[in-house]
């Protein structure tokens, strides 16, 4: 064989090589993602699968909502987070569920036009869900374990710093923007 064939080989074989240690390593994303973010709901105006470790490295809070509830007027606050601080990393995720005096919409259309009509809702929601009990979406049950805390109603708030770890949980009656939620977002936010 020709010396000057030998170059080309060898660039040939580390293609390959690179090549094949892509293809078939490990998936980076997913090691990379917190457990307690590695899981996927759908979207809830069309349904399509959204995995929550896309969050990863943001401060995360997520809320239990209803349509019927007198905790609903809180989507107003929720929204106004969502646009004091998205650019600074916080990402406000709704899960509208009917567990509490069944006081969700039926389905998901009617869910997200009064979420987008009456509030002009732009964070993130989910298709409609349960969060307590034995039929806790595995999300929830993971909030729930790791705050000690399950939802006791609807806009029950859980507080995930930038590690993918819940920090707290705020129960119904704490209003988005009561100093003591927004002290807690603030100092997580600030925690790179």
């Amino acid at each position: 064989m020709s010396s000057s064939f030998m170059p080309v080989i060898g660039r040939a074989f580390a293609t390959v090589a690179m090549v094949l240690a892509v293809s078939f390593g490990p998936p980076v994303a997913a090691q990379e993602c917190p457990a307690l973010l590695a899981h996927t709901f759908p979207k809830l105006q069309d349904e399509s699968p959204q995995n929550l470790c896309q969050y990863k490295g943001k401060v995360v809070l997520a809320v239990n909502t209803a349509s019927y509830c007198g905790f609903t007027p809180q989507y107003e606050g929720l929204e106004k987070l969502h646009e004091r601080y998205a650019a600074k990393g916080l990402v406000i995720l709704g899960f509208p569920s009917g567990d509490f005096g069944n006081q969700e919409k039926a389905n998901n259309k009617e869910i997200a036009e009064f979420c987008f009509n009456t509030y002009g809702v732009k964070f993130p929601m989910f298709a409609k869900t349960s969060v307590r009990g034995d039929k806790a979406n595995p999300f929830f049950a993971a909030l729930a374990g790791a705050t000690g805390q399950p939802p006791k109603w609807n806009f029950h708030k859980y507080l995930i710093d930038r590690q993918g770890r819940a920090v707290k949980a705020f129960p119904s009656q704490v209003e988005p923007l009561d100093s003591r939620l927004t002290r807690e977002i603030e100092a997580a936010l600030g925690a790179n």
